[in-house]
């Protein structure tokens, strides 16, 4: 028995904790980006990072700004995150309530249910039916007076399900009905091009969430963007850390931001590797599905989780299995340029023949 006390819900919350020494492999089992930024922006970037540069304690504002610029928002409306996680924590800190409910669907991004275990907030998941299809009205009949916020991640990790206007507008409805934030996730926005960001802008009870860390491949450096009304905002300050955002990470996104060539290049890349990802092996027969993120599914002919061992222990190639029984024959690969698509499929045949 420990001599020391420890939280009763960190004791009993169970984590699972992403594979380590990726560098070696070939990624395509956590949603990054393959080939990641192009080689000449990174030097450009990285050129400005001088000693005195790494001296200074970060300062997110002059991002800010410029991001409020960039998607039409005001500085008021935002808040710099150490990536989106950092987010979703600050976001069920000040507007859960211990006991009570948090709203996803399920499957979703683990995030949410394993920082509701931490917090002691009750989880509520909306369950997927067998078709991977949503039943919306059990979402909305959810939403009641022990709920404090109602996730959608739009689109959906991992299921790939996007969610109409009218929907969120019913969601956004219900939940301000008690008295409830809702949070739209956005972490796919740009492989999926519609936002809600004007519910959040405009809202009383609506935050939007980006990342840096899918399109524009900063994963390593860990910076998230919270969009919402200023009183939100003002709030989730109030509780977050005084150096949260790094500034390197800060750095590469003002730069990335200033340079719409490279986000256009970006998107296109991402665009036709998956297009020659889906084409090819649909016409060899392979049932794939779009995730309308920067990955897809793919119906495997051996046994999925022996498909995904194989291919790390013979090609060194990561993807990603599922226990839960609804994508337990499926595994999701993140998509990347055409080179890395093609490099990937060449391993994919030569194990699941």
């Amino acid at each position: 028995m420990e001599q020391f006390y420890v939280e009763p819900n960190i004791k009993r919350t169970q984590r699972v904790f992403p594979r380590q020494n990726r560098y070696a492999y070939h990624r395509y089992d956590m949603n990054e980006n393959p080939a990641g930024l192009p080689r000449w922006f990174v030097k450009k970037v990285t050129r400005k990072i001088t000693p005195e540069f790494l001296a200074i304690y970060p300062e997110p504002d002059r991002f800010l700004h410029r991001y409020a610029d960039y998607v039409g928002a005001k500085y008021e409306n935002l808040l710099a995150t150490n990536g989106s996680d950092m987010a979703i924590r600050y976001i069920l800190e000040t507007f859960g309530e211990r006991g009570k409910k948090v709203v996803t669907v399920a499957p979703s991004f683990e995030m949410y249910r394993i920082n509701c275990n931490i917090l002691g907030l009750q989880h509520y998941p909306v369950n997927y039916n067998d078709d991977l299809s949503l039943d919306f009205q059990q979402l909305l009949a959810a939403i009641d007076n022990d709920t404090r916020v109602v996730v959608l991640v739009n689109p959906n990790n991992p299921v790939g399900n996007v969610y109409r206007r009218e929907q969120v507008e019913q969601v956004i409805n219900r939940a301000r009905q008690y008295r409830a934030i809702v949070v739209i996730d956005e972490a796919y926005y740009y492989f999926y091009n519609q936002t809600f960001i004007d519910y959040a802008l405009h809202g009383d009870n609506v935050i939007v969430l980006r990342t840096f860390s899918k399109l524009f491949s900063l994963a390593a450096c860990r910076l998230g963007v919270v969009i919402s009304n200023p009183t939100i905002i003002q709030y989730l300050k109030n509780g977050k850390l005084t150096f949260d955002a790094n500034a390197v990470a800060l750095l590469f996104a003002e730069n990335i931001i200033a340079c719409p060539r490279l986000i256009t290049q970006l998107i296109a890349k991402q665009q036709a590797g998956k297009e020659y990802l889906l084409t090819t092996l649909r016409a060899l027969g392979y049932d794939c599905r779009d995730g309308q993120g920067n990955y897809v599914f793919i119906a495997t002919r051996r046994d999925a989780h022996q498909v995904t061992q194989a291919l790390a222990d013979q090609k060194h190639v990561l993807v990603h299995d599922y226990g839960n029984p609804l994508l337990s024959k499926l595994i999701r690969v993140s998509t990347g340029d055409r080179k890395s698509m093609k490099f990937f499929v060449k391993a994919f045949l030569a194990i699941d023949r």
